[in-house]
């Protein structure tokens, strides 16, 4: 019997290799589709040695290969242990689930054991499941485990123990004592998360509210490159040198670098940066004129100017004049070096300095 079951094995191989292929992409589009951002999605097919030691030690369970329900397995790891949920439930919405050979051992694990708390679902397609209608009558596995979830399940397997009485009584307090420690980890990562979104979720109101009690750092300055007065002053300095805002340039480092840059040059809080811009909004206009044309060799490939650019500029201007601050450093944060040597950038921000500070001289005589 294991011999003909290995036999089917190898001639369904292909098969078997494209319901992978198509679970996997499917997997992913669902999760996309739902806005969840996850770890990743990878899948196997079982090895042929992993189907016969498996067989050789459930003698008689396989009457047949169909009864082998993790010949293709999809494994979706989350950032959180509360994703994982959700996952669930978009698989539970959208497919036919073998109950019977479905395990949720989130719910039967034993209090004192944080261990290996996974969902493992048995996916049933049928003729009109998305993407998969051709593997009709197919099975597939999917585990679904947080990312500690998943770092417990594969330290403990690489240590060999299967379930608690593989574990040594010496060594069992240590693994409740992790157990414990994983997960208050995962419900911290999930406050977290909880407050970030929160916090992200009521910048705008706070920032037209109190703009000075708003800290400046990533989630605030991402706010501020879409409104004013940072938005109006990156148009201007665009229209000064003739280009385009690249409003939808991809770069999710920026409003950290751009948090950093307006630390080290002291300003600290919203209110602060959005009344500096407006007190040196003719300088900064003027002096990023003067200097970009100095420097199109770190910022024409981009095709215009970027968001955040009249911050830069302000940052670069407050560096220039006063003698505890480094342009250097300035150029460091924001990661231009390439195409032209951090002396050389610096070089050209003091010259473009220098006129800003001649015009406004001779404005003044």
């Amino acid at each position: 019997m294991n011999g003909q079951l290995l036999q089917e094995y190898e001639d369904g191989c292909r098969t078997f290799e494209g319901l992978r292929d198509a679970a996997v992409a499917h997997t992913a589009r669902l999760i996309a589709g739902a806005g969840l951002n996850i770890h990743h999605v990878t899948a196997r097919v079982k090895k042929r040695a992993s189907l016969e030691d498996k067989l050789r030690r459930k003698p008689g369970r396989y009457a047949s290969l169909a009864d082998v329900t993790d010949l293709v397995a999809v494994r979706v790891i989350t950032y959180f242990e509360s994703d994982v949920g959700v996952v669930s439930r978009l698989l539970e919405e959208h497919h036919e689930i073998d109950w019977e050979n479905s395990i949720d051992k989130s719910k039967m694990h034993d209090p004192d054991r944080f261990g290996y708390m996974g969902v493992h679902y048995v996916v049933q397609v049928g003729p009109d499941s998305p993407d998969l209608s051709e593997f009709a009558g197919l099975k597939f596995e999917v585990q679904i485990r947080s990312i500690l979830q998943h770092a417990w399940a594969e330290i403990e397997h690489d240590l060999g123990y299967k379930n608690r009485e593989a574990i040594p009584r010496e060594v069992q307090r240590r693994f409740y004592r992790l157990a414990g420690l994983l997960e208050m980890a995962d419900e911290e990562f999930m406050t977290l998360h909880r407050l970030s979104q929160q916090y992200a979720a009521t910048l705008p109101a706070r920032v037209v509210d109190a703009p000075d009690a708003v800290f400046v750092d990533a989630p605030s300055m991402k706010h501020l490159l879409g409104v004013a007065p940072v938005r109006d002053l990156d148009q201007q300095v665009a229209a000064a040198l003739n280009v385009l805002l690249l409003t939808d340039w991809p770069d999710p480092e920026r409003p950290q670098r751009l948090a950093s840059l307006l630390h080290y040059v002291g300003v600290h809080s919203v209110g602060a940066l959005q009344k500096e811009l407006r007190r040196h909004e003719g300088e900064v206009v003027r002096f990023a004129s003067l200097l970009l044309p100095r420097l199109r060799e770190a910022w024409t490939p981009a095709g215009g100017a970027r968001p955040g650019t009249s911050v830069v500029h302000y940052a670069l201007l407050r560096a220039c004049g006063n003698p505890s601050l480094d342009p250097h450093e300035i150029v460091s944060m924001l990661d231009l070096r390439g195409v032209l040597s951090g002396d050389q950038l610096v070089a050209a921000v003091r010259e473009a300095y220098a006129q800003v500070m001649a015009d406004g001289s001779a404005r003044v005589g």
